[in-house]
Order: structure tokens, then C-alpha cells, then sequence
């Protein structure tokens, strides 16, 4: 069986749903469209935002040969095969569009060999990436292409999409007789589809070929789609979401950080994970506000350990609760960046004679330890003697 989403996959720029940012009317996909003076890009999005559609519509508007690599699939070998190809179409007149899925996947020497190509004009680049390409493309080939960034479809985007599909499924000319029911469950397929359209097409037709008198309930809906999270325990979601969390702590806002560690963990995250980053949070962002905050985030961690999930997700719960209800105090955090700034900057300073150990007979005559001052026999008990490298003497990290 044909997934719906590729026999409905548009072929014409007319046809395409969503990314109104980029084609709809005066964007500047769309003008170069109309133009027809195409540069390199890179096309950045979730999955099923519509990429490589639009790329084999470009191709098709602007009548130029349209060459794929999956990056998961191809090498050297496929792209020196493709120059060959592009180099004799130039011959002829023709602008050949070199569209890479996946371009994130091909490693530094990869890319590099595109980059003659790339400026040349020989290939039009249209690079796929689910990933930030500021960190998965190299910065020659970023240098020479336009980054533009998909969002995921709105759910007025997805209803269309489903309104067409389910016109497919029915042999209907027009999706304006839908039953007050078919509506209610394209709306709900909407609602669970977390901006996916092709999730959301491939579901209708899988409730659709399960129904037996035709018409779609939200019941089939239900039975043929299962809890849909998108979620890249490695890619860039994961880290926008645990830095939801922390935000969401240091702000106080218990009901935020509850609701992004559960989706977290629905999604199918390591709790350990989590108990590791409420653990730091609980040092950097509250530290001696709180003291007591470190040590219900370990006991946490040893919970979630011994428990796994699903029981330990409450532990994480009631951890997140109180570290967002507590006084916050980073001064240790900052303390340490400080620190760490000094110690890029100058080095290695050498330690203050006063303060160094003595062991022997000669490191004393060296003057080892010479002027030390035993706090203790102090009568307020706390020394002014040097302990910092003369070059940092001025320094205080928790004023």
C-alpha cells in the first residue's frame, strides 16, 4: 500500500501546504521561483515540514534537472557521479539542483567536496537538515548558501491536508459535505498530529481502511495512531526541552518544568537524565540558598536508579516542585566562572611562598612556608595573609 502521503505529495507550488513564510506571496522562496535566479540553500525543519517536497517543486517550476542524495545512503562516489551529470548539462544549457537529505549526516570531508561545485554555480545545493546547520554544517558551505527554516505545519495546514486526503480516500470532488462526525475526527487527528502532516495523512488512511461502514469516528482514529511525541533523545529538541526545564525552574514556575520533564519522560527519556540535570540545577541556580536542595536532588537520583520508570516519574515531580519553590542564589555558579576565567587567562600562577607545604629541611632554607600565619591562633581566627598569586590579589568571586 502507498502511503497517502506520497500519492498526495504536491507536484506544483500551487498545491503546497504551509510555510507561508517562504512561499506564499513576495517570500523569497517564491521569488526566486519566480525569477528563476536560484541559490544554494539549506532548508532546516522537522520532519515532514515539507522539504523535500518544496525542493522537487523548485526543481519543477524552474525546469531544472533534479538530482537526489539521502546522506544516510551516499558517499563520494554518488556526488562524483552527479558532478559528471551536472557538468554535462551545463553543456546544454541546463541548471542541475543537487538536493541532499539528511546533509547533517555527511562528515566534514563530504561537504568540503561539494564546496568547488557550490561555488562554481556547476550545482544548485539544496541542503535537508533536521538539525541546526550551525552546528552540523561546515562554515564554507554555510558562507555560500541561504539558510531558511521550516516550522512545523499550523493546524489549519493540516486539516487542509487532511480535507484532501480524506477527498481522495471517498472518490469525493469536494470535502465540503463532511458529516458533523468526519469533522470532529479530522480535528482530532489535527490536535495529535504535533504538527506532522505526514503522520497525519498516513493515520487517516489507516483509520480510513479499518472503518466498515465509512465513515470516520474518532474512535478509528484512536485505534490506528499510537502516543505520537516528537523527540530526539540526540537531536536539537531534546535540548531545547531540558533547557525548558531549567528555565522553568529558575523561574520559579513549578507547573512549566512539571510539564516539560513528563513530556520528556512520555517521549521516552532516560530519567537518570533528568535526576543528573535537576542535581546541577540544584548547585548552580539555588547552591547555599538552600543547601538542603543538593541533597533531596541526590536521593532523587538514587530513587530514579533503584525505581526506573514509570514509578520514579513522580520522584521527578515532586524534585522539580520543590526546586522551583526555593530561594535561588547562583553565586557558587558564577564563583566558578569567574575562577575559571583567571585561570584561561593567566595561567599557571605560581602559588604564594607563605601558603606552600615544607616538607624537607631544603624547601624550608627556600623559604617554603616562611610567614605562614595558623589562622587558629589567631584571636579572631581568620588571617589577612596572601593566598592568591600576586596578580589576583584584588580578587573576590562572591561579592
Amino acid at each position: 500500500m502507498i502511503p497517502l502521503a506520497t500519492t498526495l505529495r504536491p507536484k506544483q507550488l500551487t498545491d503546497f501546504i504551509g510555510q507561508a513564510h517562504l512561499v506564499g506571496e513576495n517570500m523569497p522562496i517564491r521569488k526566486m521561483i519566480e525569477s528563476g535566479n536560484l541559490s544554494s540553500m539549506i532548508f532546516w525543519g522537522p520532519p515532514a515540514s515539507g522539504k523535500t517536497t518544496l525542493a522537487r517543486i523548485i526543481a519543477q517550476e524552474t525546469t531544472c534537472l533534479f538530482l537526489e542524495i539521502s546522506a544516510t545512503m551516499g558517499g563520494k562516489e554518488e556526488l562524483k557521479k552527479v558532478i559528471v551529470s551536472a557538468a554535462q548539462n551545463k553543456l546544454f544549457g541546463k541548471t542541475t539542483i543537487l538536493f541532499v537529505d539528511e546533509i547533517h549526516r555527511w562528515n566534514k570531508a563530504q561537504q568540503d567536496a561539494l564546496l568547488p561545485f557550490v561555488e562554481s554555480g556547476e550545482i544548485t545545493l539544496i541542503g535537508a537538515t533536521t538539525e541546526n546547520p550551525s552546528f552540523e554544517i561546515i562554515s564554507a558551505l554555510l558562507s555560500r548558501s541561504r539558510v531558511f527554516v521550516f516550522q512545523p505545519h499550523q493546524a489549519n495546514d493540516i486539516l487542509l491536508g487532511l480535507q484532501r486526503g480524506l477527498k481522495y480516500l471517498q472518490g469525493k470532488d469536494s470535502a465540503d459535505d463532511l458529516t458533523a462526525v468526519e469533522t470532529e475526527s479530522l480535528n482530532f487527528l489535527v490536535s495529535i498530529s504535533n504538527g506532522d502532516l505526514r503522520f497525519a495523512l498516513n493515520s487517516l488512511q489507516l483509520a480510513y481502511n479499518s472503518l466498515s461502514d465509512g465513515e470516520l469516528t474518532k474512535e478509528a482514529i484512536e485505534k490506528a495512531t499510537q502516543n505520537f511525541l516528537r523527540y530526539d533523545k540526540n537531536g536539537e529538541e531534546h535540548y531545547n526541552i531540558i533547557s525548558a526545564v531549567h528555565k522553568s525552574l529558575r523561574s520559579s514556575n513549578a507547573t512549566a518544568a512539571t510539564y516539560w520533564i513528563v513530556r520528556m519522560l512520555e517521549a521516552g527519556e532516560d530519567p537518570l537524565y533528568i535526576a543528573r540535570r535537576l542535581l546541577r540545577f540544584a548547585s548552580e541556580d539555588i547552591g547555599n540558598a538552600a543547601p538542603n536542595a543538593i541533597l533531596l536532588a541526590n536521593q532523587v537520583f538514587e530513587a530514579c536508579d533503584k525505581l526506573g520508570m514509570p514509578e520514579c516519574g513522580v520522584h521527578l515531580v515532586q524534585l522539580a516542585q520543590y526546586l522551583a519553590k526555593t530561594p535561588k542564589n547562583n553565586s557558587a555558579y558564577v564563583a566558578y566562572q569567574q575562577a575559571k576565567e583567571d585561570v584561561k587567562k593567566f595561567g599557571n600562577l605560581p602559588v604564594p611562598m607563605n601558603i606552600r607545604n615544607a616538607p624537607t629541611k631544603l624547601m624550608k632554607e627556600l623559604g617554603y612556608g616562611k610567614g605562614y600565619e595558623y589562622d587558629h591562633n589567631l584571636e579572631n581566627k581568620k588571617s589577612d595573609q596572601q593566598l592568591l598569586p600576586e596578580e589576583l590579589s584584588d580578587r573576590n568571586y562572591f561579592e
